[in-house]
């Protein structure tokens, strides 16, 4: 098959090259620390491995079943098809698998253990509020995702930061609260202390990775498409109607806020917000303006 005609983006494989490796070596240093806490390193090794396997094999279905979305066909949704099929075409790349999560939510998403096993999903939110080019523009920056293997680099990436935060859980609720020794007591805090670090660096990875990614499939899809003003008023007009959604409805999103196109925010500035998962909007529309300029299309 002849090569995707989204463009090679050298910045992005380096990041994600990186980022791989550091978080493989993190998550040596965390399943050593199961097995030396457990006096078990197979255990740790295979809880380790099956979790990657999980994340990895069902990372579709994960996503799909977490939004409650379904897959549909070209008869229940015609025009979703129909915008896929002209943008794999144009692409050069092969068609996913298309769902819709009913939700109010305007947002979309891609997932998938490989490009031959993706899934990109649209909310029906989303649908009612943009027009076809807009929504051509946001598929087209979803498609992008897949295109350049960062749906995959992402799921996987993730594994290290939900075994991490599972083993501090039980650590800290079940472990610790049975040792009355005081040494193993020692052994399962600093456990719980190797977990805790794990989870703070792989969360801080993967949120730099995930801003850059951001920004590349914002180009990618704009030069695709060679409307990158059609993909700003996408975005401008799906953050602005963010603020409309109901806060428990955000809540229940910001788990997934890093495969969205943008994020669930419920606009309350934490911690978390300082690490957000995309860049801010105002970054995202100056580099589609530069776009604009140099496809010479205002």
């Amino acid at each position: 098959m002849a090569r995707s005609r989204f463009r090679p983006d050298r910045g992005l494989s380096v990041r994600m090259g990186l980022t791989m490796v550091l978080l493989a070596l993190l998550y040596v240093v965390l399943i050593l620390a199961i097995g030396y806490f457990t006096n078990a390193i197979w255990l740790g090794i295979l809880i380790g491995l099956g979790l990657l396997w999980a994340q990895w094999y069902f990372s579709d279905k994960l996503a799909l079943s977490a939004m409650r979305a379904r897959e549909v066909s070209p008869a229940e949704a015609p025009q979703l098809h129909a915008i896929v099929d002209r943008l794999c075409a144009l692409a050069n790349v092969p068609k996913p698998r298309v769902a819709i999560a009913n939700t109010e939510l305007p947002n979309a998403f891609a997932a998938g253990r490989s490009p031959d096993r993706a899934v990109l999903c649209a909310t029906t939110g989303l649908m009612r509020r943009l027009d076809e080019r807009e929504l051509e523009a946001v598929l087209s920056h979803e498609l992008s995702h897949v295109a350049h293997r960062d749906v995959t680099v992402m799921t996987i990436a993730s594994v290290v930061g939900v075994l991490a935060g599972f083993m501090t859980r039980a650590l800290f609720f079940g472990g610790m609260g049975r040792q009355r020794d005081s040494n193993a007591a020692a052994v399962a805090l600093m456990a719980m202390a190797v977990a805790v670090v794990v989870y703070a660096v792989s969360f801080l990875l993967t949120r730099l990775l995930s801003r850059y990614r951001e920004l590349a499939a914002d180009r990618a899809g704009a030069i695709l498409t060679g409307q990158p003003s059609v993909l700003a008023q996408a975005l401008t007009k799906i953050s602005g109607d963010m603020a409309r959604i109901p806060a428990r409805d955000l809540r229940a999103a910001e788990p997934y806020n890093a495969f969205f196109i943008v994020p669930a925010l419920t606009g309350k500035m934490d911690l978390g917000a300082l690490f957000a998962s995309h860049p801010p909007l105002e970054k995202r529309l100056d580099q589609l303006a530069k776009i604009s300029v140099e496809l010479g299309r205002g």
